[in-house]
């Protein structure tokens, strides 16, 4: 498996296909596998790189240097220098997102495309951001995310109608069950402090480029709903899309209706 130290730390991402360059960048608690559909279908077409998060799949604990979603970004245009890939086509679900407008904003000229799917780049709601936190004190205090913690977390990231005791539900539970205290203390609570503290990148919007701009959305995504969307794409000017019957991570809900919408994206591209 394939792995570039940044920052000290060995970061892991996937390198499948040819042709074009498409960065996934997933979201918080996922690791790169959460792509699986859309990587087997992108890598015929393109070149697919997928990266894990810090402390997440089988990247390194977060350098502690990492202070903010810009350090984030600055750390996979590491990975991208690393690839030598001058350009990029990016997408980013929820904190992949979040951290990929800060890319598209430092680095403009790496970017052929963004998309940008169940994310929003203002502030947290302040009655939210104290929630998460709440919920992160428990764990750092703990070191485990415990059932009854489970039974909070994890139907966040789905829609309400889904089965609990579908296989994507179920191997989603098992695996943030399964973090050991130190991944948990020492990166997954403080990426999540970071991603909820984050700053307001709103009034920036109008810099990113409309036409190699789309946003996606779960119409029953709760924790990033569609009306977040609806406002990003009207401060950028660009076209969003909402996926039927998908919560936060639309791209495993439906994956195809997704799928279909990133390769007629990225067609017009390229």
């Amino acid at each position: 498996m394939p792995f570039v130290t940044v920052d000290g730390q060995a970061l892991h991402y996937i390198d499948q296909g040819t042709g074009p360059a498409v960065l996934l960048a997933g979201s918080y608690l996922w690791d790169h596998a959460m792509w699986a559909p859309q990587i087997t279908a992108l890598s015929q077409h393109y070149r697919v790189i997928a990266l894990d998060l810090w402390g997440h799949g089988e990247s390194g604990r977060m350098p502690e240097c990492t202070k903010s979603l810009d350090d984030v970004a600055r750390q996979a245009l590491g990975l991208l220098d690393h690839l030598d890939i001058d350009r990029v086509t990016l997408v980013g679900l929820s904190v992949g997102g979040m951290w990929g407008v800060r890319l598209a904003l430092s680095a403009p000229q790496r970017l052929d495309g963004l998309v940008l799917i169940d994310t929003y780049v203002g502030v947290e709601p302040e009655p939210t951001r104290q929630y998460y936190f709440s919920l992160f004190k428990q764990i750092e205090d703990s070191g485990v995310i415990s059932p009854q913690l489970l039974d909070i977390v994890v139907p966040i990231f789905f829609r309400p109608g889904i089965d609990p005791q579908s296989a994507l539900y179920q191997d989603f539970r098992a695996k943030l069950a399964a973090l050991p205290a130190n991944r948990l203390r020492q990166s997954i609570v403080p990426m999540g402090r970071i991603t909820f503290g984050r700053d307001d990148l709103l009034p920036r919007l109008g810099e990113l480029n409309p036409e190699t701009t789309l946003l996606m959305c779960g119409d029953q995504d709760k924790p990033r709903p569609p009306s977040e969307t609806r406002e990003m794409a009207e401060l950028i000017g660009c076209p969003y899309v909402l996926v039927p019957e998908a919560g936060h991570i639309s791209n495993l809900e439906n994956p195809q209706f997704v799928t279909d919408a990133l390769l007629k994206f990225l067609g017009a591209r390229n």
